[in-house]
C-alpha cells in the first residue's frame, strides 16, 4: 500500500510555488480517490492543512446522553474545555442541549466550543417524546441507526467517542474511544477494535475491557473531579448525604437507602437522631423510579429525608459542604458487573469536602477509597448500619476520617486530569503533523 502522506509530501507543500501545488495538488487527491476512496482523500486534505498551519485542528466529540447531567458527560466536557484553545471543538449530540446549560451544570467555560444536534431517526420516530436514547433498544437484525454519526465523524482530525458507544464506527484520522463500561457484548454493530486508541476510566474498566470485548486499552485517566471545599472552615451538619442520578431503573439504589434509614431510625434511634438523609442527583422528566420514592416516602412522614432533583452545581457545592457522611449503594446484591460503580466522582466529590464515603466494596470504587482510612467498605445493608452507628456513635473518629477523605480526594482533582489530557493530545497532535506513517487514517 503506497505511503501518500509523508514528510517529503509535506515538504514539497512548504516550499514548493503555490502555482506549482496549484496543479499538481489535484491530480494527486485524484489518484488518492480512485485508489483509497473518498474519505482516505478528505483526511488526507485534512490532515495536510493541519500539518501545513493553514487551520487548528478540528476535534468531534460525541456522546448520545450529553442531554442529562452525568459524571461521564462531565469527562467528555471537561477534556472539551480543557483543549478549546487549541483545537475546534465540536461538541456532537442527539438531543438539544446548550452550552450555556453545559457550563451550569459543570462550573467552567465552554465558549470557544460549538454544538452541533445530529437527531437519531430510529429513536425520533419509534420512542417520541422520549428523552433517554437506549442503545440496547437497537434491532440488531436491521440497520444500525448510528450510522449518521459515523458519517459525520469523517469531517473532523480527531473524533472523540465520550459516550461509549461501540456502534459507531470511526472516519476521522485519529479516532479515540473513551470507556466508562463495556456494557454490552459485541454485536454485528462492534466497532471499537477500529479505534486508533481506547481511554478507560478505572483499572475496573479496564479489565472488563479486556475480558468482555478482549481488547487491551491504551491511557488510564481517572475522572476529573472539581468539588473541593472552599479553604475556610466551614459547619457540618448531621447529613448523611447521596449524590447519583435517579436512574430510571433504579441502578443507584435510592430506595434501598431510604429503607436503610428506615431501619438505622428504628434500631439506632439515639445514634441517630437529628441526622436527616438527603438525596440528590439529576433525573429526566417522567420518572417512573422517582415517583416511586415519592410514593415510599409518602408512607413514611416521620422519617427525615430530602429528596433534591437536578440541582445546580452551586447548590450541590452547598450540599456537599454541609454533609458529614456519604452513602452509596451501587453494586450491592447486583451480579451484573456493569451495574457495579465503575468509578465513583461523586464519591471523590464527597471526599474533596470532608464527607466521611461509606460505600459498597466493587467495582472502581476500591481505587478510591482506604478502608478505616479515608472511609469504609460494606458488603450487606447489616455492614452499611454497622460503619454508620460506629460513626455517628464516635464523633471524634468521624473528624479524623474526614481530614483523610479530604487528603485521599486530592488525588483524582480536575487540574491532574486536565494536565494529562493536554499533554497527551500534544503528544497526538505532533505525531499527526509529522509522522509519515498512514496507520491513523480509516
Amino acid at each position: 500500500m503506497d505511503k501518500f502522506f509523508n514528510r517529503a509530501l509535506l515538504d514539497w507543500v512548504r516550499h514548493s510555488p503555490f502555482p506549482s501545488i496549484q496543479t499538481e495538488l489535484p491530480k494527486m487527491i485524484d489518484q488518492i480517490k480512485k485508489k483509497k476512496g473518498v474519505q482516505f482523500a478528505v483526511n488526507f486534505l485534512n490532515r495536510l492543512e493541519v500539518a501545513n498551519g493553514y487551520r487548528k485542528p478540528s476535534i468531534g466529540l460525541y456522546d448520545h446522553a450529553m442531554h442529562f447531567i452525568g459524571g461521564a458527560q462531565k469527562y467528555g466536557c471537561t477534556i472539551a474545555s480543557a483543549l478549546q484553545d487549541d483545537f475546534d471543538v465540536t461538541l456532537i449530540v442527539n438531543k438539544s442541549v446548550t452550552l450555556k446549560k453545559l457550563e451550569q451544570w459543570y462550573n467552567f467555560n465552554l465558549s470557544s466550543c460549538k454544538i452541533l444536534v445530529v437527531p437519531i431517526r430510529f429513536f425520533e420516530e419509534n420512542r417520541k417524546g422520549k428523552e433517554h436514547l437506549d442503545p440496547a433498544e437497537v434491532n440488531m437484525k436491521g440497520e444500525n441507526p448510528f450510522h449518521i454519526i459515523s458519517r459525520i465523524s469523517g469531517d473532523f482530525d480527531i473524533f472523540i467517542n465520550n459516550s461509549m458507544l461501540e456502534m459507531v464506527y470511526p472516519l476521522a484520522n485519529l479516532s479515540i474511544f473513551i470507556c466508562h463500561f463495556p456494557e454490552r457484548e459485541k454485536s454485528r454493530f462492534f466497532h471499537v477494535n477500529e479505534y486508533t486508541e481506547i481511554i478507560f476510566n478505572s483499572l475496573y474498566t479496564a479489565r472488563w475491557i479486556k475480558f468482555r470485548w478482549g481488547l487491551t486499552p491504551h491511557l488510564h485517566l481517572y475522572p476529573p473531579v472539581d468539588m473541593e471545599e472552599m479553604k475556610e472552615e466551614r459547619e457540618k451538619k448531621s447529613v448523611i448525604l447521596s449524590v447519583s442520578r435517579f436512574d430510571p431503573g433504579g441502578n443507584k439504589q435510592q430506595i434501598e437507602m431510604i429503607r436503610a434509614f428506615k431501619r438505622l431510625v428504628k434500631q439506632y434511634p439515639d445514634s441517630v437522631r437529628g441526622w436527616k438523609l438527603v438525596l440528590a442527583g439529576g433525573s429526566v422528566r417522567d420518572n417512573p423510579y422517582l415517583e416511586k420514592i415519592h410514593r415510599y416516602l409518602a408512607k413514611y412522614p416521620f422519617l427525615n429525608v430530602e429528596v433534591r432533583i437536578n440541582v445546580p452545581e452551586d447548590e450541590l457545592r452547598a450540599i456537599y459542604r454541609c454533609a458529614k457522611i456519604f452513602w452509596h449503594l451501587c453494586g450491592l446484591n447486583q451480579k451484573d458487573p456493569a451495574k457495579v460503580e465503575h468509578f465513583g466522582m461523586n464519591i471523590v466529590e464527597a471526599m474533596q469536602n470532608s464527607c466521611v464515603p461509606i460505600v459498597f466494596k466493587g467495582g472502581g470504587q476500591t481505587e478510591i477509597v482506604e478502608e478505616g482510612i479515608s472511609g469504609y467498605f460494606f458488603a450487606n445493608e447489616e455492614g452499611l448500619l454497622r460503619k454508620t452507628v460506629e460513626l455517628l456513635d464516635k464523633p471524634d473518629k468521624l473528624l479524623q476520617l474526614s481530614k483523610n477523605a479530604y487528603e485521599r480526594g486530592k488525588r483524582f482533582h480536575v487540574d491532574i486530569f486536565i494536565d494529562k489530557v493536554r499533554a497527551h493530545f500534544k503528544q497526538l497532535l505532533n505525531n499527526y503533523k509529522l509522522v509519515a506513517d498512514e496507520t491513523h487514517f480509516k
